[in-house]
């Protein structure tokens, strides 16, 4: 995932959507390469450092959230900082199969050579019907209509 800093609106946009498509593949070991060696990480309550510890802790998510389908969308940006808002949809193997969205934000630090060395994430889950559910089979995540309520 390229794209280096200094972004402008159009680089950053693209960069938010190279990352959505990247956690899309649910690969670790491939996502952690976005990584710098040493990039920090705090995931809710989490807190860790390096590659090795993104893909273990993406393993351990994806091993528990199944069914897994991600939005991310451009918040705001600096020469070399990204804010991110995200959904999104998973079944909880911890909790019966339900299905359940997280809402959340993110903020980006990224080195000269676009990797990104902090990323910084908050969400609530909250648990949904199938009824409810915006990422279905098939859909286009970015056609999906999120009303004013969930930005």
């Amino acid at each position: 995932m390229s794209l280096p800093p200094p972004f402008t609106k159009e680089t950053a946009h693209l960069k938010v959507k190279k990352a959505q498509d990247l956690w899309n593949t649910q690969d670790p070991a491939r996502i952690a390469q976005a990584y710098t060696p040493d990039s920090v990480w705090r995931n809710r309550g989490s807190f860790l450092s390096g590659t090795a510890a993104i893909e273990e802790f993406l393993t351990a998510k994806w091993a528990k959230e199944t069914s897994y389908t991600l939005r991310k969308e451009l918040f705001a940006f600096t020469d070399n900082k990204i804010a991110v808002q995200f959904w999104y949809e998973f079944q909880d193997k911890n909790d019966g199969m339900k299905w359940k969205r997280c809402y959340g934000l993110e903020d980006w630090t990224f080195a000269e050579d676009g990797k990104m060395k902090k990323r910084h994430m908050s969400g609530n889950d909250i648990t949904i019907n199938e009824a409810d559910r915006w990422f279905k089979d098939g859909v286009d995540v970015n056609e999906v209509p999120l009303s004013a309520s969930h930005w």
